[in-house]
């Protein structure tokens, strides 16, 4: 049966109602769920936030704000009835497919099934032109990773930083310096989540990142609140989204996951403590974090399909939460982090085989944005194309079958 409509509920709320309490209310009621996995009041809720957003439109009751403004509205009452009905009519078309992300002890599910959570380092998508250019583009882009394996993509808040990785600029940043948001690319990082919900996919976004902090670009401990508060409500409807409260950094990371359960309780949290080998962040952050994201150790500490997988299973069985091999030793340039020697695809597909025998998920790092646009290693689109060259597609073949190789919880 073919899919109902090609209207996203991010594009509606933009190009029809965006940014009012009925597109709001209507992401939130239209997504709602019972205990057993069904849908629950979308249309009773509905239609009473229908009434009361014509009511609020029409000034038939007094508000707050305004106490004298008593008399319709020059629309009259069937034109916005009519337009709010539309509306709504539209966001429930998108609820049969949408996604929500869950945990069960130290096991990803989706839709309260097993979930083989297997992602890659995407961190510029939110300012990449070809891979934004149409939801058709991104959508055929989504299912090329999946026909490799990935269902998750790794997506930064922050690519302001100033080394010259691919796609970067001052202004990439879903923040600015006082912590209101960037409407733009908050509206591209929804197109985002939209597609990757019809998809089936998930988005791990890091909210922050010690790259820009290093580089100077700060925000202010009230500003960053503001931020993350503005942020967690605008993404409230979308629950195939986790937040990573840093990219390798532990600056207030438990008040940052208070002030995000106070708003979304149910908001899938994790960080990234530090750099390679950097596994644990201080105790009070552990014990509230829903899954641990460390970055395990590089070719430095020996060979890393040895390491890595000892420092997961560590991590799983101490702390019996969903650990991801958030990002792992990778090939290419030595700066950033990267290997002082020769790689091979295999280092890789051994890493991650012995990642998941350890309990573990993956996402696969590489070398594809970190030296800038007509580098070599850099595909020209800017995205992490599993086709770019042979090395990463030797890789890619590989967690392609995961469901051959993988154990049952990561397949």
């Amino acid at each position: 049966m073919p899919r109902v409509a090609s209207l996203s509920m991010s594009s509606v709320s933009q190009h029809f109602l965006p940014l009012t309490p009925l597109s709001r209310q209507l992401q939130s009621s239209s997504r709602t769920k019972t205990t057993f996995g069904l849908r629950v009041c979308p249309w009773i809720s509905g239609a009473a936030i229908v009434a009361a957003e014509v009511l609020r439109e029409s000034e038939f009751i007094a508000l707050p704000d305004n106490l004298n403004r008593i008399g319709p509205s020059p629309y009259g009452l069937i034109g916005l009835m009519t337009k709010h009905l539309f509306l709504f009519v539209l966001l429930l078309v998108q609820t049969g497919e949408s996604h929500e992300l869950t945990i069960a002890g130290t096991r990803f599910l989706l839709d309260g099934k097993p979930f083989p959570y297997t992602g890659v380092s995407f961190f510029n998508a939110v300012y990449n032109p070809a891979f934004n250019k149409t939801s058709e583009d991104r959508v055929a882009w989504m299912r090329k990773f999946q026909r490799y394996g990935i269902n998750v993509l790794r997506i930064w808040s922050q690519w302001d930083n100033k080394r010259g990785f691919v796609d970067s600029c001052a202004e990439c940043s879903l923040y600015h310096q006082d912590g209101r948001l960037r409407n733009e690319h908050v509206g591209k990082l929804k197109a985002i989540l939209t597609d990757a919900d019809r998809e089936g996919m998930v988005i791990e976004l890091t909210l922050f990142s010690q790259e820009s902090w290093h580089d100077g670009i700060k925000l202010a401990p009230d500003a960053a609140a503001r931020g993350l508060t503005a942020l967690t409500r605008e993404l409230a409807a979308f629950r195939n989204v986790t937040f990573q409260v840093w990219n390798e950094f532990s600056e207030l990371v438990p008040e940052h996951v208070k002030t995000i359960k106070s708003i979304d309780p149910k908001r899938l949290v994790s960080n990234s403590p530090g750099g390679g080998g950097a596994i644990i962040g201080e105790p009070a952050q552990q014990r509230v974090l829903d899954y641990l994201s460390p970055h395990t150790s590089r070719q430095g500490n020996g060979k890393t399909w040895l390491v890595a997988p000892t420092e997961i299973r560590y991590l799983v069985e101490r702390y019996r939460k969903p650990v991801v091999d958030d990002e792992p030793a990778r090939n290419g340039t030595s700066q950033f982090g990267g290997p002082k020697e020769r790689t091979h695809p295999t280092d890789h597909i051994l890493h991650i085989w012995e990642v998941w025998k350890a309990g573990g998920y993956t996402t696969y790092h590489h070398d594809m944005f970190q030296l800038g646009a007509g580098s070599p290693s850099v595909p020209p689109s800017g995205i992490p194309d599993p086709e770019f060259n042979p090395y990463h597609r030797t890789v890619f073949e590989f967690i392609a079958q995961r469901a051959r190789y993988a154990p049952d919880h990561a397949r």
